[in-house]
C-alpha cells in the first residue's frame, strides 16, 4: 500500500472517530440500548410521557397508602366465625322413618315393612323412605301432612309422635337421613375431584371442604380460595388460611368454596440480570423480593437511582387532580413509580412496596456504561487504525 493510501486510511479513520465522539457527547444516541435512560424517563422525553402520565416518587407514605389499597377483607370479617348450628331438614332431602307402638295392635303393626325388635319384642313399622317436598312437608299415614323443613331430627321426631299420639299405641318414631341434600357445601376449581360435601353436626370448616375435594392440584403458594355465601363473594391466599387458624372458617349450607389457580406474575427489564417474566405467589410480594428474584442490579450497568415500576393504576390510590391523565377502558391510569436505591432508606421503602400483577419493572443503565460502551468502540476503531497503518508500512 502506497502512503498516500495509508494517508487517506488515517484520514477516514479520525473522522470516523470524530463522528463516533460527537454522538457520545449528544447522549450516545447511536449505541445499543436496553431501554430509555433515568433521564429520558423522568424528563418526559417520550410520547408516552408527553401524553400526561404521571410519575411518582416512593416514599414510605406511598407505599403505606398502595399497600393498605391492596389489602383484602378477611374470611373471618367477612363471614364471621359462627359455627354451624347442626343439621336441619331441607327440601330434597331423603328421611327413613320408623314408627313403634306398645303391644297388643297398633294402627302400623300389620303393615310393618321392615319388623325389628326393641326391649321387649316390640315391633317397628318402616315405612318407605320420604323425599321432603319443594313445600318442605312430609306425609305420614294417620298423622298427615307435617312441616319438616328447618327442624332438626329431634324436632321432627317430637313433631310426628304428637301428630300420632291419641291415635296410636304409645307411639316412639325414629327418623334417620338416608341422603343430605339440603345443608351441602360445594367444592369446585383447581381440586382432585369436585364435590358438594354434606355438613354435619361436628361443624366443617374450611379446609375440611378442600380435604374432602381431595386437596388442590396446583401449589399451595400459587391458589387463591374463594368462597361465596349468598351475594358475598370474597378471596384469600391458600397460604394465609393455612398459616392463621381464625381464616379456616365453619361453613355454612349453601356455600360454594372455588379453588382458583392464578399465576401472578411482573416482568423485569433493563440492568437486571434476568430480562423475563418472572412468577410469584398468591400472597404477593414487595419491591425488595422482585428485584432479588431478577438477581438484582447488574453493577456495571445498572443506575442504582432509575428503578422504576410501570403500571396501570386505580385512580383512587394515587390521589390529585387527574382528570389530564389518560384512562384505560377498566378506567385505570398509568404511571411510573421511581425508586433510588442510593438512598439507604428506599431499602426499607422497597421492603413495603406491594408489586401487582403485570408490573413491568425496569432499571435504567448508568451514564458510565453508556460512555463505556462508546469507549469499547472506539478503543476498537483505534487499534483497527494502528492495524491498517501497520499494514501500510
Amino acid at each position: 500500500m502506497s502512503r498516500l493510501n495509508v494517508i487517506n486510511t488515517q484520514r477516514i479513520g479520525i473522522r470516523l472517530l470524530a463522528a463516533l465522539a460527537v454522538a457520545a457527547l449528544s447522549g450516545c444516541g447511536m449505541l445499543g440500548s436496553s431501554g430509555p435512560s433515568a433521564g429520558r424517563v423522568e424528563s418526559g422525553e417520550t410520547a408516552v410521557i408527553d401524553s400526561g402520565i404521571k410519575v411518582v416518587d416512593v416514599s414510605d407514605s406511598v407505599a403505606r397508602r398502595l399497600s393498605e389499597s391492596q389489602k383484602r377483607l378477611s374470611f373471618s370479617e367477612v363471614f364471621g366465625s359462627t359455627p354451624f348450628k347442626g343439621y336441619v331438614v331441607g327440601a330434597g332431602d331423603i328421611l327413613a322413618i320408623s314408627i313403634w307402638e306398645a303391644p297388643p295392635g297398633g294402627l302400623f303393626s300389620a303393615a310393618a315393612l321392615n319388623p325389628g325388635s326393641v326391649g321387649g319384642g316390640t315391633p317397628a313399622t318402616g315405612l318407605p323412605d320420604q323425599m321432603v317436598n319443594a313445600d318442605g312437608t312430609i306425609n305420614i299415614p294417620f298423622a298427615g301432612s307435617i312441616p319438616a323443613a328447618g327442624k332438626s331430627i329431634p324436632q321432627l321426631e317430637a313433631l310426628v309422635v304428637r301428630k300420632l299420639t291419641g291415635k296410636a299405641m304409645q307411639p316412639q318414631v325414629m327418623i334417620r337421613v338416608v341422603k343430605n341434600t339440603s345443608s351441602n357445601v360445594t367444592v369446585v376449581g383447581e381440586v382432585s375431584s369436585s364435590m358438594q360435601m354434606p355438613l354435619t353436626a361436628k361443624g366443617e370448616r374450611l379446609l375440611d371442604a378442600l380435604a374432602a375435594a381431595g386437596g388442590v392440584k396446583q401449589p399451595v403458594g400459587k391458589t387463591t380460595v374463594q368462597v361465596t355465601r349468598g351475594k358475598q363473594v370474597q378471596s384469600l391466599a391458600l397460604d394465609t388460611v393455612i398459616q392463621n387458624p381464625a381464616q379456616n372458617i365453619p361453613l355454612q349450607p349453601g356455600d360454594v368454596v372455588t379453588a382458583l389457580h392464578q399465576p401472578l406474575s411482573f416482568t423485569a427489564l433493563g440492568a437486571v440480570s434476568a430480562n423475563q417474566e418472572i412468577q410469584y405467589e398468591a400472597q404477593g410480594i414487595t419491591l425488595a423480593q422482585a428485584l432479588a428474584r431478577a438477581g438484582g442490579l447488574q453493577d456495571a450497568r445498572a443506575n442504582a437511582q432509575g428503578v422504576f415500576i410501570f403500571r396501570f393504576e386505580d385512580p383512587a390510590n394515587l390521589g390529585g387532580d387527574l382528570s389530564a391523565q389518560p384512562t384505560t377502558p377498566a378506567g385505570k391510569v398509568p404511571v411510573v413509580y421511581r425508586v433510588d436505591l442510593k438512598d439507604p432508606g428506599s431499602f426499607f421503602v422497597a421492603q413495603g412496596f406491594p408489586m401487582r400483577d403485570k408490573d413491568v419493572m425496569y432499571v435504567a443503565n448508568a451514564p458510565a456504561a453508556e460512555l463505556q460502551k462508546f469507549l469499547n468502540i472506539l478503543s476498537s476503531l483505534v487499534f483497527s487504525s494502528r492495524g491498517l497503518s501497520s499494514l501500510g508500512q
